[in-house]
């Protein structure tokens, strides 16, 4: 064990990190209900000598936190209308690289939510690469990698399954009451 699980384990968490060391690969990471995920997920995936780099606002890569983020695997996403799709420069860094893991929460936000962000899906698919069901558990104080999940194309299917995933292990985020599984109401 090094040190990164040395300190998960004295906190009392586990890690289980099971899922294949693939070259390329989207990390989804859910319950996402407080800032301590990140430096949780953080941890876990260093305990098992891996690295994942994540995308954050880039309103909050201003120095010196931005050179911190971007040391430690941030990479800023501009949230703006027209030039080239987030999606598109995503799938075109996996394109361009031998190895890169990215995790992402696909609520987006530590608020509640029924909409989560499909961007994951649509990167996966075009870039032709796994997704990784990560899981954060505060009931259990567990954090598990070990399920990977290929897309079909069919994003709202696809979307539909991951939720059943997470609604199936019912994990329990740092503030329960603001994750949700739930299908977004029809407008």
């Amino acid at each position: 064990m090094n040190i990164y699980g040395r300190i998960l384990k004295a906190f009392g968490w586990k890690v289980n990190i099971t899922a294949p060391d693939y070259p390329k690969l989207i990390i989804c990471v859910a319950p996402h209900t407080s800032n301590w995920d990140f430096i949780l997920c953080k941890l876990a995936y260093a305990a098992v000598a891996r690295h994942a780099g994540f995308m954050m606002k880039s309103s909050w890569f201003f120095p010196p936190l931005g050179w911190i983020f971007k040391a430690i695997g941030g990479i800023p996403v501009k949230r703006k209308k027209g030039g080239q799709s987030l999606t598109q420069t995503v799938v075109e860094k996996f394109r361009d690289t031998d190895r890169l893991h990215i995790a992402i929460t696909p609520e987006g936000t530590r608020s509640r939510t029924d909409r989560w962000h499909t961007g994951f899906l649509h990167i996966a698919h075009e870039a032709g690469i796994p997704i990784e069901l990560g899981v954060i558990d505060f009931r259990t104080k567990t954090i598990t990698l070990d399920t990977v999940f290929h897309t079909t194309g069919d994003t709202d299917a696809d979307m539909h399954q991951i939720k059943a995933f997470y609604r199936a292990l019912d994990p329990q985020g740092r503030r329960p009451h603001l994750f949700s599984t739930d299908e977004p109401k029809a407008e």
